[in-house]
């Protein structure tokens, strides 16, 4: 069959399922951002003082991590927040190293330990250890992630609103390996916390990042073991009346220094937890009740998570019409793409090149997002976890 530009009267089932496909992954990675910077555009955004006024409970989960917790405790002593005003407390989830010994050497110092004898997984742990935080405000951090010497005031800051019931830092990665994921996962960061810079700036964030997040103790909801925390803490702060807000001058970074099968892995489990916490505040993608939020959830969480069907049915699609020219050519350039992807994760030296590097992230990401799904589907629900960073030290 002869090639032909597009036109009226190749209108068909396929081209419609193709061109649905465009819109909802361009609804998803372009569209949402646009209409949060309309509805943000004219906001006037009005940086907080800094504060050191409440108390707060630094909060670190740590399951197996004798090559960081030391480095980290060692941090958390220098940063600048009144040293009778901030308790740090680590929780051992059912760690079988030296974790629990490095910590208590840090006891005269005044970090304190809890001890999960067996592992649950960090959500668990968390919510053994908020029984014996003082702090007025719950700061949550990982044991490898490194923060601002300000950013405990920064929080503190944000939180002096007592319509403000939790808080979101901003995240970076750096790569000290020079691993595969690094430009991706810089990349992504980027995005990510742009667009809870806008949601914030709109309303109220419907997530926070985990390795820095802070949640009034009075607010805190103990949840299922089974259930990603930042994700889902703050719903429930928004269930309880109050609001979630992004503070870009709390920074944090940590070491993305894993490679492409770690990272999918990793996001696997997210996107299953995740779903799984979604399911238990449903109640919050009802439109009639919560409009904006449940918006937000809807194009941010869940379309999101979709966009791989939407990518296999883009695909489908056009290979179905390629006799057209322009379906051909719209093929030509998605097998371009996903055979750059390919090629990057077939020879490593090309990793090293964004031009390769980002659309193997990509390819990477929607692929454990469509699997995370498969997992949630079938009941998977990764309680515990072991972090990726494990093996990476090891040797």
């Amino acid at each position: 069959m002869p090639f032909s530009l597009l036109s009226v009267s190749e209108i068909s089932p396929w081209s419609i399922a193709f061109w649905i496909c465009v819109t909802a992954i361009g609804y998803a990675y372009i569209g949402y951002p646009t209409l949060l910077w309309i509805v943000t555009r004219f906001k006037k955004h009005r940086a907080v003082p800094p504060s050191t006024a409440p108390t707060l409970t630094l909060l670190i989960c740590a399951h197996n991590e004798a090559a960081n917790i030391g480095r980290k405790l060692l941090q958390c002593l220098e940063l600048n927040y009144p040293k009778d005003k901030l308790q740090i407390l680590v929780a051992s989830d059912g760690s079988t190293d030296e974790t629990e010994d490095i910590v208590r050497f840090f006891a005269p110092e005044g970090v304190e330990l809890i001890v999960v004898p067996q592992q649950a997984g960090k959500t668990n742990a968390q919510n053994v250890a908020v029984r014996s935080a003082r702090g007025e405000i719950i700061v949550f951090s990982d044991a490898t992630t490194e923060y601002h010497p300000d950013a405990l005031q920064y929080i503190a800051g944000s939180l002096a609103d007592p319509n403000v019931g939790a808080v979101s830092g901003r995240y970076t990665y750096f790569d000290l390996n020079s691993s595969s994921v690094g430009e991706g996962s810089r990349a992504y960061a980027g995005y990510d916390n742009r667009i809870r810079e806008m949601q914030s700036a709109a309303g109220s964030l419907t997530g926070c990042c985990g390795c820095i997040y802070a949640v009034r103790r009075n607010l805190y909801t103990p949840l299922e073991p089974g259930i990603i925390s930042d994700l889902v803490e703050p719903m429930h702060v928004l269930l309880q009346g109050a609001k979630v807000k992004f503070e870009p001058r709390a920074l944090a970074r940590e070491d993305v220094g894993h490679n492409a099968g770690k990272e999918f892995s990793m996001r696997v489990r997210v996107v299953a937890r995740a779903l799984t916490g979604l399911s238990s505040v449903r109640q919050l993608l009802a439109p009639w009740k919560h409009p904006w939020i449940a918006l937000q959830l809807l194009s941010h969480k869940l379309l999101r998570y979709a966009v791989p069907l939407f990518l296999v049915g883009m695909l489908a699609s056009s290979w179905m019409l390629r006799a057209s020219m322009a379906y051909g050519i719209l093929l030509a350039l998605q097998l371009a793409f996903y055979g750059t992807a390919a090629l990057a994760a077939a020879i490593p030296a090309l990793q090293k090149k964004k031009a390769f590097s980002l659309p193997m992230y990509f390819c990477v990401m929607n692929a454990a997002a469509l699997w995370g799904a498969v997992k949630f589907m079938r009941g998977q629900r990764y309680a515990v976890w072991k972090p990726q960073r494990e093996t990476s030290h090891a040797g």
